[in-house]
């Protein structure tokens, strides 16, 4: 059950084995910024416990672990900013590991007048803020993205191991440079002229000083461009008329309330395409989902985590109503009963209750051509805000888009953890960056079979993309 998802898995069988397990269970989750498991039998658990015996076969552990500053050879660095200094068209790809480089990734992105696409694990590593970058990437990316990835000639990777080749450059199109401290990520997403294996903060400082600045505009212009555009499409979508609410609405409207220092945990599934397009992070803000196994149910527990984590920082959970139900009703539980010895009761779980397992049903859709199965896609409509007024916490409902914001703001100034849940429409397309020819054409076939919710699903379609042109929530 563990090994799928921790680099260390053992159970002890006798006393003496504790001592050993543990450091190496504790040495190999730092080091390797992993998960570690000690399984202890209960008829373990009734034993005392034993030194290892100094004796054949034995072995006596010790503990402390300091992380090495890896960084390459100088002549692999001179390599590699020879290939980003031919490059006219740079494009910076980031992910978890530039979360503590942002000082460094913003630096080498001015010299080398190159944009910035963002892993969604890697979405706190930089600002939204700044002009030139770009977003997420992938099937909940931007367009500015997918297009930075399409036209560059030169793709720079930082601490990241996207794995959807077809929103990457194409094979011959751009020369590569990889930087990564885990040597096994390198150059296997993309052909890499240059990999560097070293801690990114690092092997960027070293980099900086043999990068030459450029001194042409147009390629950053067009970024730049591209990114207003992207940011005024996303408002005229958020503000589409939906049947109650927008979907869109709830990230984009929550954005600029959210509080400095703010930390945002998103689940998989609808939500995370809002949490991934709509939400403006700042500086000092962090954030995270389950970017690897895209695993329901991690929203609140990651938000319990962080609060414990960080007691005096205000922190969200986006989560969806199938999550929701799944176990993050039961996590609430675990909220109800610690929340008093954090030092700020800042604690909000946003629910997006739309009666529908919503990012399966659209995939369905898209990438199968298959209408809407209700007997497996429906779900009961539980009024989640009443459970948590059950168990002690604040509770709030909205059905009405023009209550979002008042209901946002009561959310974030209760004297102790709140649930807001939103009534939010499911024929809202989660539309991808780029519709592929395949895609459309699923799309069509689904429309061709009869949807169970034909007309809206149509209508809501429309809406998004024609959002520029229609009017804003009037119909």
């Amino acid at each position: 059950m563990f090994s799928d998802v921790a680099a260390f898995v053992q159970e002890a069988e006798t006393p003496s084995q504790v001592r050993m397990l543990t450091d190496r269970a504790i040495r190999i989750a730092k080091s390797q910024h992993a998960v570690s498991v000690i399984i202890f039998p209960a008829d373990l658990q009734d034993l005392e416990y034993e030194e290892p015996p100094r004796e054949h076969g034995s072995v006596r552990t010790g503990v402390g672990y300091s992380r090495p500053l890896i960084v390459p050879r100088h002549k692999d660095l001179r390599r590699a900013a020879e290939v980003l200094n031919a490059g006219r068209k740079v494009a910076v790809l980031i992910g978890a590991g530039a979360l503590g480089a942002s000082k460094q990734v913003v630096e080498v992105a001015e010299k080398l007048k190159a944009g910035v696409a963002k892993a969604l694990l890697g979405k706190a590593a930089l600002p939204d803020t700044l002009p030139w970058v770009t977003g997420s990437i992938g099937l909940l990316g931007t367009k500015p993205s997918y297009d930075l990835m399409m036209e560059c000639d030169t793709l720079l990777i930082i601490g990241s191991g996207f794995p959807y080749s077809e929103f990457l450059p194409h094979e011959g199109q751009a020369r590569g440079v990889q930087i990564d401290i885990d040597p096994s990520m390198l150059s296997i997403r993309f052909p890499m002229e240059v990999n560097l294996h070293g801690d990114a903060a690092a092997t960027l400082d070293a980099l900086l000083p043999l990068i030459e600045e450029k001194s042409h505009f147009g390629w950053r212009d067009r970024i730049e461009k591209g990114v207003r555009d992207w940011w005024e499409s996303m408002e005229q979508r958020a503000m589409a008329p939906a049947h109650p609410i927008n979907p869109q609405l709830v990230a984009w409207d929550l954005s600029p309330r959210l509080p400095d220092g703010a930390i945002i945990t998103s689940d998989s599934g609808s939500c995370a395409n809002w949490y991934a397009r709509d939400l403006k992070i700042r500086p000092g803000m962090m954030c995270s989902l389950s970017g690897g196994l895209a695993s329901m149910g991690a929203a609140v527990p990651y938000a319990i985590a962080a609060k414990f984590a960080h007691p005096g920082r205000p922190v969200i959970a986006l989560v969806g109503d199938g999550a929701m139900q799944m176990n993050n009703m039961a996590e609430l539980i675990t909220v109800a009963k610690y929340w008093r010895e954090w030092s700020s009761p800042n604690w909000i779980c946003c629910v997006f209750n739309n009666e529908d397992l919503n990012q399966v049903t659209w995939e369905q859709r898209v990438m199968e051509g298959n209408p809407k199965f209700e007997a497996t896609q429906n779900i009961p409509d539980v009024p989640y805000h009443r459970f948590a007024e059950m168990i002690g916490l604040k509770g709030i409902f909205v059905d009405n888009p023009d209550r979002l914001a008042a209901a946002g703001d009561e959310a974030l100034s209760c004297d102790r953890p709140a649930v807001l849940e939103v009534k939010t429409d499911p024929e809202v397309p989660p539309l991808p960056a780029h519709i592929s020819l395949e895609q459309a054409r699923n799309f069509a076939t689904t429309l061709f079979k009869g949807d169970p919710e034909q007309s809206r699903l149509i209508k809501g379609t429309a809406r998004q993309v024609f959002a520029s042109v229609l009017p804003g929530r009037e119909e």
